[in-house]
């Protein structure tokens, strides 16, 4: 075995093979950019080599610094995890080249499956099953207007050489066409260096089902049952899980065989997945094949009891596949979330942002955390905003749920806008668990998955006041014992009776309290609030407060800095300010302004300055975390001033460019 490998990534996939290696006796090197230099998969490395300035194009793309690096430190391999270089077919070259050995398929059968119109076409000649399109070389406009025509409405346009969901376009009819087809051949070019697209077919109510499939060097295929993957938003999975609901043993052993027969007809080696649309007939097509480790492949480890990163080190070194297809087992049912910095009630756009708060649910055979980062790190705009992922097991898919579900529970962050809350409502949902699981659940469901709040208003002020005024009672019996310092309810003649002013949102709300008795550990108090009064009492330990509100048990934790708190009760958070009076001059802004909705860059700008433009029309793209934003007009103007120019890093809020609006004076 080998006994040194280096890691050509960062981030929690990083980790996850420093794990495996790490226990099978393997020292492991890992390589960092500026922007990681404390992140958690280099302290947990045995070695660390410094790449480059953050962006992945100086850094975690530069193959000839990983190269010398894993010369200079005597790694025999290098894993290279999935995304950057995992599938290029250039870097496992280059790594043969070097008498290293890459973690993953031979280079030409990357090369196979990297161009996916190339995938579908051996695809074909091996009988497995295709979707409806076009996938030639010829990519000029009018032959793909005519192949559009051909294939019919709706359509999906998706990059050849893409992945991620970049680089695609649904697209309802012709008179969208050849705006989505410039939209996604610039983002393809931007992502990939390449702007070819292929057509499919867009099947209105498919689910994503992909098969797990290894390979050896010794000509034996396997595949270890499939995953549902259908949860997704703009192309990219949200919730996968195994095995897929409600398919029938004929169609898994079907889809299984399909998948290694795709494998073995390019000579695959490794760990791969191939991914097939499963339509509500039954009938399922080849989408494509990711020549790597999928972000996903937990679940498959938790229902087969594999260890998928070891099957890779092994199979890599020469050996032989651990299980031959009779000796797989499936046991129970595994869901994954991936917790996301991100907003899902803002088109799930990115978020950044510093960890000042993060704990996650108790690990255990039941619940798995797989992650790269720690309290304190921060999401930055340089990287993929996964935070997480979430992997629960049990018996049966119920039970997963009910597991899912409490885990999210426990899952709390404050510093950055995360998709934990919308992740909490998902999996809990009656359609969720009644696994009605189309590619378009979330558009599909929308409706049902906006939560009901956790907490009543009332208690959200009563609880956020409590823990104000817990700091204080601290404060307080640290100085001495005097009476007149202490916040219990001894005053000579009088009561001490306070008002609390706290903003949920932007609504601003009084309350009066007395306090009864006080003490660090908990206190009781009077709360009077819109003309009714409440008995509070409270146990405070840690981040956790037990308050009774006139008898009735309530239990949250908080985060809180200066005078904001973030309670977190049932999967939800609820942002709480303690309001000050200042006197600070208020910031305006015009109606015609045009905002940067995450920090990112500006990619390119389609206007200038006197420009008349109308309603919808684009007028900058931004970019951030590999996503591109288009900043339209809300309604007929002129353009005033621009205030970037392309290339120019952003603020999230930073004002664009400013309109001059139809029916405004200027």
């Amino acid at each position: 075995m080998f006994h040194k490998i280096l890691i050509a990534n960062r981030g929690e996939i990083a980790c996850r093979v420093i794990q495996t290696a790490q226990k099978m006796g393997i020292r492991c090197v890992a390589v960092y950019s500026e922007a990681d230099r404390h992140s958690r998969h280099v302290s947990l490395a045995d070695e660390a080599y410094l790449l480059g300035p953050a962006a992945s194009s100086e850094s975690y793309l530069r193959q000839d610094k990983i190269l010398d690096i894993a010369l200079r430190s005597g790694a025999q391999a290098i894993h290279p995890g999935y995304g950057f270089l995992s599938e290029n077919k250039a870097f496992a070259e280059n790594c043969a080249q070097h008498d290293l050995v890459f973690i993953g398929p031979p280079s030409s059968a990357i090369a196979a499956m990297g161009s996916k119109s190339a995938a579908k076409a051996i695809m074909e000649n091996a009988g497995v099953p295709l979707v409806p399109g076009y996938h030639g070389n010829d990519q000029t406009p009018k032959l793909l207007r005519d192949e559009a025509l051909k294939c019919g409405f709706p359509l999906l346009l998706k990059a050849v050489a893409g992945g991620g969901g970049k680089g695609m376009r649904v697209v309802e009819n012709m008179g969208e066409f050849d705006d989505a087809l410039s939209a996604a051949k610039r983002e393809a070019q931007n992502a990939f260096g390449n702007s070819d697209m292929l057509i499919e077919r867009y099947l209105t109510q498919p689910r994503h089902v992909e098969i797990q499939v290894f390979c050896d060097t010794h000509g034996n295929g396997v595949y270890l049952s499939e995953r549902d993957c259908s949860i997704q938003r703009r192309h990219q999975k949200v919730l996968e899980e195994a095995p897929a609901p409600n398919l029938s043993q004929e169609t898994r052993k079907a889809m299984g065989e399909a998948a290694v027969k795709a494998a073995q007809a390019i000579d695959y080696v490794g760990a791969g997945t191939v991914e097939f649309l499963y339509d509500v007939d039954g009938s399922f097509f080849f989408m494509e094949m990711n020549t790597r480790l999928q972000v996903e492949h937990p679940v498959t480890e938790m229902i087969t009891r594999q260890d998928l990163v070891e099957w890779q080190l092994r199979i890599a070194h020469g050996q032989t596949l651990p299980l031959q297809q009779d000796q797989i087992r499936l046991h129970g049912h595994a869901l994954e979330a991936r917790i996301y910095a991100e907003d899902p009630n803002n088109d799930f756009l990115p978020a950044t942002g510093t960890l000042r708060y993060l704990k996650t649910p108790a690990e255990s055979q039941h619940v798995r955390v797989d992650t790269g980062v720690i309290e304190g790190d921060e999401v930055s705009i340089h990287y993929d905003p996964m935070i997480a992922k979430l992997i629960v097991w049990d018996e049966s898919r119920e039970q997963a749920i009910e597991r899912m579900v409490q885990a999210l529970t426990a899952y709390r962050i404050d510093g950055v806008t995360t998709n934990i809350e919308f992740l909490h409502t998902l999996s809990n949902s009656n359609a969720f668990r009644a696994a009605d699981l189309t590619t378009n659940f979330i558009e599909k469901h929308q409706a049902d998955l906006v939560p009901e709040p956790s907490l009543d208003k009332t208690t959200a002020l009563i609880l956020a006041s409590c823990f104000f005024l817990q700091d204080n009672t601290i404060n307080a019996s640290s100085m001495n014992a005097s009476p007149f310092v202490s916040q219990h309810n001894w005053r000579l003649n009088n009561v001490l009776s306070r008002k609390i002013t706290i903003s949920i949102a932007t609504d601003e709300h009084d309350l009066e309290v007395i306090t009864r008795s006080s003490s660090a550990m908990g206190s009781r108090y009077l709360f009077s609030l819109q003309a009714q009064n409440y008995e509070v009492e409270t146990q405070f330990q840690e981040d956790q407060l037990v308050a009774f509100i006139d008898g009735q048990k309530y239990q949250v934790h908080a985060s809180k800095r200066d005078n904001h708190i973030v309670l977190f009760s049932g999967g939800q958070n609820v942002p709480c300010t303690l309001v000050v009076t200042t006197f600070e001059q208020q910031e305006t802004t015009s109606a015609g302004s045009l905002k940067a909705p995450m920090n990112g860059s500006v990619v390119d700008i389609f206007v200038q300055p006197g420009q008349a433009v109308k309603q919808g029309q684009t007028l900058i793209i931004v970019e951030a975390m590999k996503m591109e934003h288009a900043i339209k007009a809300p309604k007929d103007g002129i353009v005033e001033a621009i205030f970037f120019i392309a290339g120019e890093l952003v603020s999230d809020g930073a004002e664009l460019l400013s309109l001059q609006l139809d029916g405004e004076e200027s």
